[in-house]
């Protein structure tokens, strides 16, 4: 590791009163004092802006320029999200109990309310694991990329969380059993509380009981399941490592910039076209999907609310993705882990040649450096930013040209 990146990453943390549990890895993280507009705001008001929302500035004009102010900022950041496009997101559940039965299966029972769900999540220990336990990777719906055998991995199903089968299935799943089926949050918001409760579960029992250490956890999961696996990085800050791949529009592309390239006839998914394919939105969506520009938030505060920790994006050049929004989405996104002087801690590749989540052998070290950096805790991630996209194509200038001056967020302590 850099010691300026280790240096500035171990003061972000310090800043909300955390340790660093492992090499790469955070805890829930809270700005010990928020401006009342970040705290007291419960709703926010629709916007007329062509470009990127700014993450350099708060919802009531206010500037970013500490390290507590962006924890706040992530919080509003937060709350936009969930107000315009996901869903609420529930508090952890009233109890939680988790057993083992034998080596491979964990039993999770979680009460909310009145309503009780008992669910069995399957589990393979890292080889050797001892009483500290060891790495492993939660797979949305499964992992399309190459899990090292020196992990552990855990089998997230998700459907049966909250179902994807079309816009109708919203509300079906166990997820919609504890919370009632007229919540608000789509599925891929509901899959990220999911994931938090087996996280609780590995926590409760702890290393020596299942082989894994609960401070290093990876997700991904690739297309549909990479919109999952971005949300579960996004709003489970427990996690050390998300790993998106082929995410596109949902996930790693933008709204307003999907909405641009199908205006410049690109065969891209765009909002408008989401909702009506799945239910992986909140029902809410739909009153903002014919006008994007009028989101107080876009999918760069998805990268936003992953910092400092690490992210790696994998894309692919199919059209349906829309390379072209993720490559400047992630863009944006990666100068905010560059304002937060940790910029090595995100990576974008986007390799085209090959299909749709077959990972591509050419990002096999870049993949490598940054479960070993966050998750096995050795060695330095690689600087990955790579596209297929030209430059002339992503007009940076037209998304991220009226943001406020990027800050260097430091402490006192750091100079």
């Amino acid at each position: 590791m850099h010691p300026t990146t280790s240096t500035l990453l171990l003061l972000l943390l310090a800043i909300s009163g955390l340790a660093l549990a492992a090499p790469g890895t955070t805890l829930p993280r809270q700005a010990a004092a928020c401006p009342a507009a970040t705290t007291t705001t419960t709703t926010y008001e629709a916007v007329d802006n062509k470009g990127l929302p700014d993450p350099w500035k708060f919802a009531n004009g206010n500037p970013v320029a500490t390290a507590d102010d962006f924890l706040c900022r992530q919080a509003e950041m937060s709350k936009m999200l969930q107000q315009f496009e996901l869903g609420d997101l529930p508090p952890p559940p009233d109890s939680l109990t988790a057993t083992m039965s034998g080596s491979s299966s964990m039993s999770l029972t979680i009460k909310v309310g009145s309503n009780t769900k008992t669910i069995s999540v399957s589990i393979t220990k890292p080889p050797g694991s001892n009483a500290a336990g060891g790495p492993a990777m939660i797979g949305v719906g499964g992992v399309s990329i190459p899990v090292p055998a020196a992990l552990g991995r855990i089998t997230f199903g998700n459907d049966a969380c909250a179902a994807q089968s079309n816009p109708a299935s919203h509300g079906s799943g166990w997820f919609f059993d504890l919370h009632g089926k007229a919540h608000s949050a789509g599925a891929t918001l509901a899959w990220a509380w999911c994931v938090g409760r087996i996280i609780d579960g590995l926590e409760k029992l702890g290393p020596a009981k299942t082989g894994i250490d609960p401070a290093r956890l990876g997700v991904s999961g690739c297309s549909r399941n990479g919109k999952g696996a971005f949300m579960v990085g996004a709003f489970e800050k427990r996690i050390a490592l998300t790993v998106p791949q082929e995410s596109g529009s949902g996930g790693a592309a933008c709204w307003r910039i999907s909405d641009s390239e199908k205006d410049k006839g690109q065969n891209i998914q765009t909002a408008r076209q989401i909702v009506r394919e799945n239910a992986w939105f909140s029902p809410k969506f739909t009153t903002y999907v014919n006008k994007t520009t009028s989101l107080p938030a876009d999918h760069h505060f998805l990268a936003a609310l992953v910092a400092p920790r690490g992210l790696l994006v994998l894309e692919n050049d199919i059209d349906w993705l829309g390379p072209v929004s993720t490559t400047a989405c992630m863009k944006a996104g990666r100068s905010i882990y560059e304002a937060l002087g940790v910029k090595g801690n995100m990576g974008f590749s986007l390799v085209g040649g090959h299909g749709h989540c077959s990972f591509p052998s050419s990002d096999n070290a870049n993949l490598l450096s940054f479960i070993n950096r966050f998750l096995v805790g050795t060695g330095t991630a690689n600087e990955v930013e790579q596209t297929t996209a030209k430059d002339a194509a992503l007009e940076m200038s037209s998304w991220v040209g009226g943001w406020s001056a990027q800050p260097k967020i430091t402490l006192p302590a750091a100079a």
